[in-house]
């Protein structure tokens, strides 16, 4: 019975790199959600937040809250000028570890842009950002 030829055995043609299909793909629909969430996060006024939830929903990727956390992770080191610091968690908490420089340097970029803090929480009702002309379902 013949064998077929597998990923190490198969003759490989000018140009192929041996990498899957599937690889690619996913590589392509990782940077198209990492501009779409790049893209949103721009688009926050200084002065107004937006909670991971409701920026995963209007870059078009509802439920995925964490994927916007990985995105905007390291910004800060990166020297990027995204406005990363107007992103914070749907209880109104900045989500950086408290004692951390970080967390320090997020809220000293907030309270500079006119947001205010109570008991370390930011009034999504006062402060919060949607875009024009759509309503998040997020903030209630």
């Amino acid at each position: 019975m013949a064998r077929r030829p597998t990923e190490s055995t198969r003759r490989r043609r000018p140009g192929d790199t041996g990498a899957p299909l599937a690889a690619a793909a996913d590589l392509d629909a990782a940077e198209a959600s990492r501009r779409a969430i790049l893209a949103t996060v721009e688009r926050i006024p200084a002065g107004r937040v937006c909670t991971y939830g409701e920026i995963a929903w209007i870059a078009g990727y509802p439920g995925r809250a964490r994927l916007v956390g990985r995105v905007l992770g390291g910004m800060l080191e990166a020297g990027s000028n995204t406005p990363w610091h107007r992103v914070i968690n749907a209880s109104g908490q900045i989500s950086l570890p408290k004692f951390s420089e970080e967390h320090r340097e997020q809220k000293r970029r907030l309270r500079a842009e006119g947001v205010m803090f109570e008991n370390d929480r930011v009034s999504l009702r006062r402060f919060g950002w949607q875009p024009a002309g759509g309503e998040s379902p997020l903030i209630d």
